[in-house]
């Protein structure tokens, strides 16, 4: 199996920043180690002008049927030729998708630390599929892939003997893509997607997490499209109660994206306030509202969200006339995509949007776009910081920033003993580098407020334990010398510079 990604460059912005964004050297070439054979990554040329990596899948048909338990196609229903001899070595399928994914993963996600900006645009892409199954023809092909900003979708059959013509086309198509319109991220996760749609069989079992797949690959232009039904049909393998799932949710989205609203908004058919049933409030809720009355009570109009993620505060935060100016700050560009897509910053009015601003940058680095607010909030972000970067993190928002009020919220570790679901001696997170009992906190929060200045104050975040205390621990710092309300001297000598 073989696919091609090529961009053109210019000396300024030269093609082989595609190894950056792909993550992969086109000076060497790499092999990876599949379930099912070798995925192999080269440049077959990467100059300023023009740069191309290859993906070359090597199948092992042998461990193919041995993980197929004994049916041709590793499972498939067609086993097209035989067992050991068939067209899965060389057509691209849904095992060419998962090498993709594998490979590719942090392009997929549309993460590229080095070069951020180029990450997050569009870019001269061709991408070429030699060996595509195309249960449908050459026709199927154009009406998946043209609606999604493709300029040029060229999908010529291949003939099954070009030698005897008479004998017709085969199933399979040579397919070429052409676009500057589309993110490389949008363009592998359409791929993603659609390889195994257009070949209508997988190598695995379809498990119900492939509904989240799907709808995290399809976001952004699966719940429009126009053959929605056929792709999530056939992604699912046809499992009717998963498509029914993913055809729900995609339609919710659909409805959201028409009418300029959240997901949460259109799916209000119960009216809770008659249920029967008391549904505990999430504790991603009780955060906000702790956060936001302690900003509340700061008086404060002009916000940070430093390590904003996906933008949930920052959308509680616009909805409060209150905070006149609101700044969300992450490093990942990713997050800030999905955060202007939550916030719909394209659609909002001139007044609305003038409030609101998302910028990318790290916490461990001042910044002097941070000085002069009144509040920052570091909401369950410290923990995501290995130890020996804390101090810088603490100098940038404490030292230099130096806003009015500071909320810090955290997990507290003795709570977590609560969580049946989570194995004993496990953070809640992955990511998490530390999870802090509250007397650790508590030493933390007055350590470095007694260092930059300021005064703190510490509530619980949630249900309070008598025996462990709350699951979130907040901290709430005040500088000294800074009187309520946006006014304090300090703050405009800021403002001013």
């Amino acid at each position: 199996m073989f696919l091609t990604i090529s961009t053109t460059g210019t000396p300024e912005r030269p093609a082989t920043d595609l190894g950056f964004l792909l993550h992969k050297h086109p000076e060497r070439a790499q092999a990876f180690s599949t379930s099912h054979g070798t995925a192999h990554v080269l440049y077959p040329e990467a100059t300023a002008e023009r740069c191309t990596a290859a993906l070359l899948l090597e199948v092992d048909p042998v461990a193919l049927v041995r993980r197929g338990k004994g049916k041709g196609r590793g499972g498939a229903p067609d086993a097209a030729l035989a067992q050991y001899v068939n067209d899965r070595p060389y057509a691209a399928s849904s095992l060419l998708a998962v090498a993709l994914a594998q490979v590719f993963k942090t392009a997929l996600h549309g993460v590229c630390k080095a070069l951020p900006e180029r990450a997050a645009e569009p870019l001269p892409l061709r991408i070429e599929v030699p060996v595509l199954p195309a249960r449908g023809g050459a026709e199927l092909v154009r009406e998946l892939l043209g609606p999604l900003g493709w300029t040029t979708v060229d999908a010529e059959p291949v003939a099954l003997d070009a030698e005897f013509p008479e004998w017709g086309d085969s199933r399979y198509v040579r397919l070429v893509l052409e676009s500057e319109k589309l993110r490389l991220a949008d363009a592998l996760n359409q791929l993603y997607v659609l390889l195994p749609v257009l070949d209508d069989a997988k190598h695995y079992w379809v498990a119900p997490d492939e509904v989240d797949k799907l709808l995290r690959a399809g976001d952004g232009w699966l719940a429009s499209h126009p053959r929605r039904e056929l792709i999530t049909t056939r992604y699912l393998s046809r499992r009717r109660s998963l498509a029914r799932e993913a055809s729900e949710r995609l339609e919710l989205v659909r409805l959201a994206e028409a009418d300029g609203l959240d997901v949460e908004d259109v799916d209000n058919a119960v009216d809770e306030t008659s249920d029967t049933e008391q549904r505990p409030v999430p504790l991603a809720e009780h955060r906000r509202t702790a956060i936001l009355a302690a900003l509340r009570s700061a008086g404060a109009a002009r916000v940070l969200d430093l390590g904003c993620g996906q933008g949930q505060l920052v959308q509680a935060l616009l909805k409060d006339a209150r905070f006149t100016e609101i700044v969300g700050v992450d490093v990942s560009v990713r997050a800030l995509t999905v955060a202007a897509r939550r916030l719909r910053l394209d659609r909002l009015g001139e007044r609305q949007a003038a409030r609101v601003k998302l910028v990318q940058g790290s916490l461990t680095y001042t910044d002097k776009r941070l000085g002069g607010y009144d509040a920052a909030v570091l909401s369950e972000v410290i923990e995501h910081l290995d130890l020996p970067r804390l101090p810088a993190l603490e100098y940038a928002v404490f030292g230099s920033a130096r806003p009015r009020t500071v909320v810090v919220t955290t997990p507290n570790v003795e709570y977590n003993v609560r969580w049946e679901s989570l194995p004993a001696g496990h953070v809640r997170h992955g990511d998490h580098r530390f999870e802090w009992t509250r007397a650790e906190f508590r030493e933390w929060a007055e350590g470095v407020a007694g260092q930059y200045g300021y005064g703190v104050e510490f509530a619980p975040v949630g249900a309070d334990d008598p025996e462990v205390g709350a699951p979130t621990q907040m901290a709430v710092f005040t500088r000294a010398g800074a009187g309520a309300g946006t006014g304090d001297d300090e703050t405009k000598r800021e403002d001013r510079a």
